[in-house]
């Protein structure tokens, strides 16, 4: 399989695993290509933006509801087009660290035709006092999937400094939202009762994460499996970054998924590297920085102790990897 044959595949398997969790904001980038995988492309963005049409339009047919409007994204910007500033979410939407967007020029998280409107923009608001004004724009996340958007621009003067800074909003509307997030924490509330009754009979201490402590455990699971690659930050600095604290985090991930953060971060990382030595031809020095080593020795060990075997015995055919 050639390497754009590839990379187009990888951006349809993260476009259905994003689909799959309730994401369908992304959009897979078109190309010039006339084949069946294009088509597929074109469906799958369809299907998509119809879905979330339903979602979103939900809301006009029914007047006992109300379209909500949420901050899905927020960026201050410095005189200079840097991000000094994000909320939360935003790591969340493009599946990146918050170091690896903060202190980066904007342009770097949005496609080439949006830069290219972005530079007009701009040049408008660095020629004015005061600008406000809204474009359609499309954001890139780290599995490489669109996320076009409405962004509603507006320029303020920093009251300490005088220094002109730039807010970027990005506005998501749902009118289930509310519903969604009752019902699921009327489950786990329900579910929490059970896993209290077994922990009472245990005599373990109970210790309750609320719906928004899930939700945040597991944006931070997403985080870790798209930045491998990366320096993992401190449990604390992580738990900040996803809006919860260090002892949540340890506990939460635990009950969850069962191992702990850095355990599960070494086990993705292993299982990403089974898979590119199996199916890629790139050499193991690569593959052992691509998933976050820095030493060809430490990597080799670690997955020699987790599969029993070495990644060039893999490599060379001479066994078998397990699942």
């Amino acid at each position: 399989m050639d390497t754009s044959l590839n990379h187009r595949m990888q951006v349809i398997n993260t476009m259905l695993l994003e689909m799959a969790s309730g994401n369908f904001f992304y959009r897979i980038e078109r190309n010039s290509e006339n084949d069946d995988i294009e088509a597929l492309i074109l469906t799958l963005n369809m299907l998509a933006e119809e879905i979330q049409d339903t979602i979103i339009h939900q809301g006009y047919a029914n007047t006992d509801q109300t379209i909500l409007d949420i901050v899905q994204m927020s960026f201050i910007l410095d005189d200079r087009g840097f991000i000094q500033m994000i909320n939360q979410q935003t790591c969340n939407v493009l599946s990146r660290l918050h170091d690896d967007i903060v202190g980066h020029n904007f342009k770097n998280f949005i496609t080439e035709k949006s830069i290219k409107k972005w530079n007009v923009i701009w040049k408008q608001l660095k020629n004015k006092a005061f600008f406000d004004t809204s474009i359609a724009i499309q954001f890139k996340s780290k599995g490489n999937l669109i996320i076009p958007k409405i962004a509603y621009i507006s320029t303020f003067n920093n009251s300490t400094t005088n220094d002109k800074k730039t807010l970027i909003t990005i506005v998501h509307h749902s009118s289930y939202r509310n519903q969604l997030d009752a019902d699921l924490k009327q489950r786990v509330i329900k579910d929490g009762k059970v896993n209290s009754e077994i922990k009472s009979k245990s005599n373990k201490p109970k210790i309750r994460l609320s719906f928004e402590d899930i939700r945040k455990i597991r944006e931070g699971h997403d985080t870790i499996i798209n930045n491998l690659e990366r320096d993992f930050p401190s449990l604390r600095d992580f738990a900040l970054q996803i809006g919860t604290n260090e002892f949540k985090l340890k506990y939460g991930f635990k009950e969850l998924y069962g191992t702990t953060v850095h355990r599960f971060l070494m086990q993705e990382r292993l299982r990403k590297a089974q898979m590119m030595i199996q199916y890629s031809d790139v050499s193991l020095k690569s593959i052992a920085y691509t998933v976050g080593f820095k030493s060809m020795p430490h990597f080799s060990r670690s997955f020699k102790k987790r599969y029993g075997y070495s990644p060039s015995a893999l490599r060379n055919n001479s066994i078998l990897p397990s699942s």
